[in-house]
């Protein structure tokens, strides 16, 4: 260890002090004073810290109707904050006739379903009191076609509306009705859209009922500036989403889509300053770099990538250099840019069942997307082990509260296929059992709130360290940690110089450790402290 470190911190300039201290982690309610003070004050560096992606019509429901809403995120705040969350990012909760409401028809509204304008800055105010962030979803790319804009674009031709969106002739667009091929983020292979009895057909990437805006035209973009100053000065929320980033204007024309963002980031920091604006650019690394300019916080979908080949195939493989890669890349574009790392969202199967619903390998996981650079997205019910395969609806089924059902605020407007009381554990027996997946999930991101090197620490990969162990330093400052996650379903070892190491900071499962190897059990983390 002791010449990897070195090697290390030829790249890093950290003081060592010649000596390895080492302490055991409590992961508990039980934390010292010292400990609770630091995470309180790592707590207000956040967006660099762990956001929950919440779908509120599966999460709580406060009046009986099966339906999540305002109010019941409001109520779980404490259950948040307990479990380390700085920060909320809500799917999309204005007016739309869908069920998960990217077609938006009011942007200035709450979807009556969920509550009220009241109830969202209640909700905004409480959360700020226990200091968690609150950011939306902000669907500017598209409307849905029951908008008023539409309907008024459809109904008058010759009106003002018409071109808030984007039309073509049907002849002239004979030989582009259909895409070549389908992206990662649509699966839709019919951009044009008939809207009424003329020959005219609108653009809509997604599918007919989401028509694309027209940001040519200049009052479009003056109604978005609107609608971000209405959530940002009279609802309070401290940032957005941005659903669908790399589509604003058509995909031949990046360069109009990044300087619309440049655009729209100083608008929004004239009203807020230090607003988060958090990007979903679906892509590879250099289609996504240029949106950073604009765009300084953006989801990398690498890693959550390569975290599910590594734990599918117990072999740690090129994810750790590959995410250094991209650090190192982005970092020259925006020096500042914020890494939104996360395993899956709301638009994948969830990982337990990526993994055949293995345990060990869905821990393993969140252990690795929890100590890895970058500021976690966590998605609901991840916590839990919470099971889900396309189609969509049953990768956001209710979050499993309570067994049979006993927890009135449980949601039923879906009935889960995958996450049942069978197949999940609810959370309130995961709450009593130390070693459930909640709990794992807890401890990870405590233990990642309480350490800077695990939040804002350099990545140095081990290169030496067998494929099934993935092994990296993170290093900040005077703070060195040296973490190890076995893989695989064995014992492994791997060699260093450990000739000044003593005890862990944390570990989740047997090991032995002389001067000169270390060896881990099946499935489990070790992390050495400087």
């Amino acid at each position: 260890m002791k010449s990897f470190i070195k090697k290390a911190l030829h790249k890093v300039p950290v003081l060592l002090g010649g000596v390895l201290f080492l302490w055991a982690c409590n992961t508990g309610n039980d934390r010292t004073n010292e400990q609770q003070t630091f995470a309180h004050q790592l707590a207000g560096n956040w967006p660099y810290a762990v956001t929950y992606e919440i779908f509120v019509q599966s999460f709580y429901d406060t009046n009986e109707d099966g339906i999540g809403d305002i109010n019941g995120v409001t109520e779980k705040l404490d259950y948040l904050k307990d479990l380390g969350i700085e920060a909320l990012w809500l799917m999309p909760i204005s007016p739309s006739p869908s069920y998960h409401k990217y077609d938006v028809t009011d942007y200035k509204d709450i979807h009556p379903d969920y509550g009220t304008k009241a109830d969202f800055k209640r909700l905004v105010q409480a959360a700020h009191d226990r200091n968690i962030k609150i950011v939306i979803d902000l669907v500017i790319n598209h409307t849905g076609r029951d908008h008023p804009w539409f309907v008024e674009a459809v109904g008058h031709p010759d009106g003002p509306y018409r071109d808030y969106y984007v039309w073509a002739n049907k002849d002239s667009i004979a030989e582009n009705i259909s895409k070549k091929e389908i992206a990662l983020d649509s699966d839709n292979l019919t951009q044009w859209h008939p809207a009424d009895s003329t020959d005219d057909y609108y653009y809509g990437f997604f599918w007919g009922g989401m028509p694309d805006l027209n940001y040519d035209n200049p009052l479009v973009r003056d109604e978005i500036f609107d609608i971000g100053r209405f959530w940002l000065e009279e609802m309070g929320v401290d940032g957005f989403r941005l659903d669908a980033a790399k589509h604003i204007y058509p995909d031949d024309r990046p360069t109009d889509n990044h300087r619309w963002w440049i655009t729209f980031r100083e608008e929004m920091q004239k009203i807020k300053p230090g607003v988060f604006l958090l990007g979903e650019v679906w892509s590879e690394a250099e289609v996504v770099a240029p949106y950073l300019e604009g765009l300084p916080a953006l989801f990398n979908f690498d890693v959550g990538k390569g975290i599910i080949e590594a734990v599918k195939s117990e072999n740690s493989g090129g994810l750790l250099q590959k995410h250094q890669q991209i650090q190192q890349f982005y970092q020259k574009v925006n020096p500042e840019y914020i890494d939104a790392i996360f395993i899956t969202n709301h638009d994948q199967n969830r990982i337990a069942s990526e993994v055949a619903g293995d345990q060990n390998k869905a821990r393993m996981a969140a252990a690795l997307v929890l100590t890895l650079p970058g500021s976690p997205f966590i998605y609901y019910g991840e916590e839990l082990g919470m099971l889900g395969v396309k189609p969509d609806e049953h990768i956001r089924e209710p979050f499993n509260w309570a067994e049979d059902g006993s927890d009135k605020g449980e949601t039923s407007w879906l009935e889960p296929k995958y996450t049942t009381d069978r197949s999940v554990t609810p959370l309130a027996a995961q709450l009593k059992d130390s070693l459930s997946m909640y709990n794992h999930y807890r401890a990870f991101i405590q233990l990642r709130n309480d350490h800077p090197a695990l939040t804002y620490g350099t990545l140095i990969p081990d290169e030496k360290a067998p494929p099934e162990i993935s092994s990296f330093l993170r290093v900040h400052e005077l703070d060195t940690l040296w973490v190890l996650h076995n893989l695989s379903n064995r014992k492994q070892q791997t060699g260093g110089d450990f000739t000044q190491i003593n005890e862990a900071l944390f570990h989740n499962g047997l090991y032995s450790l002389d001067s000169q190897n270390v060896s881990l059990a099946p499935y489990s983390t070790l992390i050495l402290k400087n």
